[in-house]
């Protein structure tokens, strides 16, 4: 217990407690005591590694994403390997589309239904008049992974430009959000009234109000003004993959691998400068008449062989003539070995930076059979599905989703219990005999439903369902027996032991 003092005694104080005791500070810097990780040491093997506090954001400055999206740009229009690796990724993310059904209270609704793809199912769905939904859905696909992300601003119009629905979609690069739109917002002197990260802006309590957007793209050939504006979070989807909890921006999806495919195509180009040096000359021929003329050199009467003009280059086949005296000494050129092992060393990590198979990448199978090329893919599938429904589907098409309703309610349609499902497309088999034979077998068995196996083929169920119905009433009315009829046909080829009559008309 402390000593209380005289004071204490005189004025009754209570004594003053005791100072907790401090734990011994492990003081983590170089030459200081090891820290229990390795990875969190100084010294010359970790002198290389950036620590930084930054939340993503910070890390993700709008110089920064400038950059990167612009390097991406160059390596997409330069490099093969670069457009290679963002088209096969856009094209299994969305390939040909992912398509929609319109339900209400859990049913298809035919007349909603109709009207949704008389209008996204051509081009009066986009601003410019070119794509229908899928193809916007594969050109934001694209600008995701090239340049980290993708805007689409929904655009109202009047009912007199005659559109079956009074909506269209605009895409836009992610250069078009003001990034100098950045810090606290008041609406009154002392009264927060929100914040805007790099032209994102927020309410108090963080939600999205909307975005700060250039007039015109701030990078366009064509006149347009450079001032941005303000538009509301419910007109815009701003879709990217956030790697880190409240990142606000996307970055690049070469952004890994930028250096090291810059590495590698210069490793090419000098492999390719070496292979044209080791075949460039071919001979020296020395002459041995003093006075002589120098075959090549003098091509016109009177014309001195010392005026001719000197050889400062060399192409394939060049056999050079020179005088007696003349000599050249050459350098023998470099091998070119090990040029095929490096580059699927170079090929493999890019393939793993971008996500996605090294055979996808480079088109190269002549080491893959078919146990490894299934690992492979199905380890993609697993990644493309998480890039659709965790990105793509809630962020793109969730957007599509409300504004197509509010359209439909636009025009006088009655929207209550409306919803709206999204089906990606479905994957190729591998092997579909045998797959096929297993999807059945689940199906019987009862692990697996109809409608599942519908969706995992991409196809919406109840379109499947109803167009079999119809497919085996048209075949009872003909009188027709085929051996893909369950109802009718075992899997041997026998006949059924009952086969049911025609469904009859409601």
């Amino acid at each position: 217990m402390a000593e209380r003092t005289l004071i204490d005694r005189l004025f009754r104080r209570p004594a003053a407690a005791p100072a907790p005791v401090q734990p011994p500070r492990q003081r983590i810097a170089r030459g200081g005591p090891r820290a229990e990780y390795d990875g969190a040491t100084f010294g010359r093997r970790a002198a290389g590694w950036r620590r930084t506090q930054r939340d993503a954001n910070g890390e993700l400055s709008p110089a920064v994403a400038a950059a990167l999206r612009g390097i991406a740009r160059d390596l997409v229009r330069n490099n093969p390997f670069a457009a290679r690796g963002v088209s096969t990724i856009a094209n299994n993310l969305v390939g040909t589309g992912i398509t929609f059904q319109v339900y209400r209270d859990g049913k298809i609704d035919n007349l909603l239904n109709a009207k949704a793809r008389a209008h996204f199912d051509t081009s009066a769905c986009d601003s410019g008049g070119r794509h229908d939904l899928y193809g916007l859905q594969l050109q934001a696909a694209r600008t995701i992974v090239e340049s980290g992300a993708v805007v689409v601003r929904r655009r109202w119009r009047r009912a007199s430009d005659g559109l079956p629905l009074p909506v269209q979609l605009q895409v836009l690069e992610p250069d078009y959000i003001d990034p100098s739109k950045h810090g606290p917002l008041e609406t009154a002197p002392g009264v927060n009234g929100g914040f805007l990260v790099n032209g994102v802006q927020f309410n108090p309590i963080g939600a999205r109000e909307g975005y700060w957007l250039y007039n015109g793209h701030p990078g366009s050939a064509r006149p347009s003004s450079l001032g941005s504006t303000f538009i509301k979070a419910v007109d815009v989807a701003h879709v990217f993959r956030a790697d880190r909890p409240e990142m606000e921006h996307g970055a690049t999806w070469l952004a890994p691998i930028v250096l090291r495919m810059k590495d590698f195509a210069d490793f090419e180009d000098a492999q390719l400068t070496r292979q044209k040096l080791a075949s460039a000359f071919v001979g020296f021929v020395t002459g041995e008449d003093d006075g002589g003329v120098i075959p090549g050199i003098q091509t016109e009467d009177g014309v001195s062989p010392d005026d001719r003009e000197p050889l400062d280059y060399i192409e394939p086949g060049t056999f050079q003539y020179g005088r007696p005296g003349e000599e050249v000494t050459f350098s023998s050129p470099p091998g070119v070995d090990g040029y095929a092992d490096y580059t699927k060393v170079s090929l493999r990590a890019i393939a793993a930076g971008l996500g996605v198979p090294y055979e996808a990448l480079t088109g190269d199978l002549s080491n893959v059979n078919f146990s490894s090329g299934r690992m492979g893919w199905l380890e993609y599938q697993r990644s493309l599905a998480a890039w659709q429904w965790t990105m793509f589907i809630p962020q793109f098409c969730g957007a599509v989703s409300a504004w197509m309703i509010e359209a439909l309610e636009f025009v006088g349609e009655n929207v209550s219990g409306v919803t709206v499902r999204w089906t990606p497309p479905g994957r190729e088999m591998i092997n579909p005999s045998d797959e096929v034979k297993a999807s059945r077998d689940a199906i019987r068995a009862g692990g697996k439903t109809i409608s599942q196996w519908a969706r995992e083929r991409g196809e919406d169920p109840d379109t499947f369902l109803a167009e079999a119905i119809a497919d085996f009433k048209k075949l009872d009315e003909l009188g027709l027996v085929f051996d893909c009829d369950p109802r009718r046909v075992t899997a041997v080829g026998n006949p059924a032991e009952a086969a049911p009559s025609a469904p009859k008309e409601s």
